[in-house]
């Protein structure tokens, strides 16, 4: 592959956020409640995130898990998230409305770009149960969206592989597509084979470890004797994933990414 590589990791804490950028990550994808496939994270992070990070945090704006249909309530709290995410300067937000058909909801999308900019605009996977992929993505371009995450409607991007690759062709330039839900070590360069796009999305959060005596959110566990040491500019930060992204796991994507080799790394993730 001859075009750039980016990486965006996506984090639920200060500290995973800095531990991405100290591995070498292109942008972060701030959130917190992971295990409901993230919600926006409170003001206060994004504001102390932005100004410790020297590479683009974009925050994810969802109120709560379950459905992407909102009521007009939960849409005006959206708006008052991405107020707060343009305040703390964030390089962007990621977003995603459907209505109950499975359609997009235009008027909702084209209302909170106008409202975003100048930050980028991601439109998430909620895109992945669209009733209509190529119509979809159609809409979402017409709406001045910038980049796209999809799996290409399937559990996992691996599995989705061929859509994304022709949803990329579909896009022809006209929106970023970003490859991303349950990339690991282990499938990361199948997927960039397979897909041909440049963009790629995880939060390296391990399933597991070698050793499981220390446990962090979610009952993740990590190995500290596996954990480089964090680069001299995070004194604050702690060696061992802070129950989110081990340092190691984030150098190694990067390597796959942007080289040829094989991973000796086969730590389980979280999808």
């Amino acid at each position: 592959m001859t075009h750039t590589i980016c990486f965006e990791i996506c984090a639920e804490s200060l500290e995973s956020a800095m531990v991405a950028e100290a591995g070498g990550a292109d942008s972060v994808e701030l959130c917190c409640q992971l295990a409901l496939s993230g919600m926006t994270p409170a003001p206060r992070v994004m504001v102390e995130t932005v100004r410790a990070l020297s590479i683009p945090v974009h925050v994810l704006i969802r109120p709560r898990g379950g459905d992407f249909v909102y009521s007009e309530a939960e849409f005006h709290l959206m708006e008052e998230e991405t107020r707060a995410a343009k305040s703390a300067g964030a390089a962007g937000i990621a977003i995603g409305f459907l209505l109950p058909d499975g359609s997009i909801d235009l008027d909702r999308t084209r209302r909170m770009v106008a409202l975003a900019a100048p930050m980028e605009v991601t439109f998430h996977r909620a895109f992945d149960e669209a009733a209509d992929l190529e119509q979809a993505l159609e809409e979402i371009i017409s709406c001045g969206v910038n980049r796209l995450l999809t799996s290409g409607g399937k559990p996992t991007a691996h599995q989705g592989s061929a859509e994304i690759a022709a949803l990329d062709k579909q896009a022809r330039g006209r929106i970023r597509i970003m490859a991303g839900g349950g990339l690991t070590l282990c499938n990361l360069l199948a997927v960039a084979r397979a897909t041909g796009v440049s963009s790629f999305h995880g939060s390296m959060i391990r399933k597991k470890d070698l050793v499981p005596e220390t446990t962090g959110n979610f009952g993740i566990t990590g190995n500290p004797a596996r954990v480089p040491k964090m680069p001299s500019q995070y004194p604050g930060v702690a060696a061992e994933p802070l129950g989110s992204v081990a340092l190691e796991d984030v150098c190694e994507a990067i390597r796959l990414l942007r080289g040829s080799h094989h991973s000796e790394l086969d730590p389980q993730f979280v999808s």
